[in-house]
C-alpha cells in the first residue's frame, strides 16, 4: 500500500509493515496515497508495476492540471475554522467532489473556544446541517484553563471531545482537507502522537527537504492499524472541471430533491420556467431545516459553479 507520495517518488508499506521507497514504471502510472500496488525490488528501492483497481479517487481539476488527493477512502474530514473565516465556495467544491466519488464527508468546525466567531461560523453551516451533513464542533488546540469569554454562544454547541472525533475515525481510512490556518497540523498531532516525527522521516526519505507540505502522508491511528488518517497538502483553489455541469445539482443534496419538479428534463436551474429548484430558493432560509427551501447562498454557489463548468477551459 502507498503510504507516502512526493512527485514521482512514493513510499510503499508491505503487509509485514516494512516501508520501501518506490518509483512508478512509466510516466502514465499515476500513483497516489491509499493505492494498493504491485511492485518489484530494485537494489535498495522498488519499482511499481501496476495499481490495483480503486474503490474511489478524490481529485480536483482546473484548467491546467489534475491533482489527485488519495484513493480508496472511506471518508473525508473537511476541516474549517471559526477564524480565519472559511470560504463556503471551497467547502461546497470539496463536498461536491466527495459526492461525485461516493465518499462520506465529515465537516469539522475548529476553534470553538472563540465564542463570537464560532457562533457566526456555526450559523453559516446551518444549511449543511439541514441537508444531512455531520458537522462537529471542536477546539483542537488544548487550553489549560478556558476563560469565561470562551464559552460558546447560546445558539452554538460546546465543542465535542477529541475522543468523539477519534471514534468516528476508528476503523476507517480518512483524508483530512483544510485551508491554511484551520488548524490541520494541530489536529493531526493530537490525533496521531508522533505525527511530526513520521512526517519528517518520510520527507527525508523522499529527499523533499523543507517541502514537507507537498508530501501526502498516511498515518495509522493506532498500533493495531484499525484506522488511518491521510494528510494532504493545502490548496488555494479546488477545481471541478471533471464534473459535468448538467450533473452538478445531483451532487448537491439540498438541490437534488427539487430536480424532479422541473418542467424540462434538461433544465439548467438558472432561468427556465417551471423549475423546481428555482421555486425552492428562499433568501431567508439560511437556517431552515429539511429539504425545503434552498438557501440563497447555496443557490448562488450552484449558479456560479454551473456557469464556470459550462464555460470550460479558457
Amino acid at each position: 500500500m502507498v503510504v507516502g507520495s512526493h512527485g514521482r517518488h512514493c513510499v510503499v508499506e508491505t503487509p509485514e509493515g516494512t516501508r520501501v521507497i518506490c518509483h512508478p514504471r512509466g510516466k502514465k502510472l499515476g500513483v497516489v496515497v491509499g493505492d494498493r500496488v504491485r511492485w518489484q525490488p530494485s537494489q535498495d528501492e522498488g519499482v511499481i508495476e501496476a495499481i490495483d483497481e480503486r474503490r474511489n479517487l478524490l481529485y480536483r481539476q482546473d484548467e491546467l492540471r489534475t491533482k489527485s488527493f488519495a484513493a480508496n477512502l472511506d471518508q473525508v474530514l473537511i476541516l474549517v475554522a471559526a477564524e480565519p473565516e472559511f470560504s463556503e465556495h471551497q467547502l461546497a467544491r470539496a463536498l461536491i467532489a466527495c459526492e461525485a466519488e461516493h465518499i462520506d464527508p465529515l465537516i469539522v468546525l475548529n476553534k470553538a473556544d472563540l465564542a463570537a466567531p464560532f457562533a457566526r461560523a456555526w450559523q453559516r453551516l446551518a444549511p449543511y446541517r439541514a441537508m444531512g451533513y455531520t458537522v462537529l464542533p471542536i477546539a483542537a488546540k488544548p487550553r489549560a484553563a478556558p476563560a469565561a469569554a470562551a464559552v460558546p454562544a447560546a445558539d452554538a454547541p460546546p465543542p465535542c471531545a477529541l475522543e468523539d472525533l477519534s471514534a468516528r475515525l476508528h476503523g476507517h481510512t480518512t483524508l483530512i482537507l483544510g485551508p491554511s490556518g484551520a488548524g490541520k497540523s494541530t489536529l493531526i498531532n493530537r490525533l496521531v502522537p508522533g505525527a511530526a516525527v513520521l512526517t519528517g522521516e518520510i520527507s527525508q526519505a523522499l529527499n523533499s527537504g523543507k517541502h514537507t507540505t507537498t508530501t501526502t502522508t498516511w498515518y495509522w491511528l493506532d498500533a493495531a492499524k484499525n484506522g488511518a488518517l491521510i494528510d494532504s497538502p493545502g490548496f488555494q483553489e479546488f477545481g471541478l472541471r471533471h464534473i459535468d455541469p448538467m450533473q452538478l445539482a445531483a451532487y448537491m443534496p439540498d438541490l437534488k430533491p427539487h430536480v424532479a419538479g422541473c418542467g424540462f428534463y434538461n433544465c439548467t436551474h438558472l432561468h427556465e420556467p417551471g423549475c423546481g429548484v428555482i421555486a425552492a430558493v428562499d433568501s431567508s432560509a439560511e437556517s431552515a431545516a429539511g429539504p425545503h427551501p434552498i438557501s440563497a447562498s447555496r443557490y448562488n454557489i450552484y449558479s456560479y459553479l454551473f456557469r464556470e463548468l459550462k464555460a470550460g477551459p479558457g
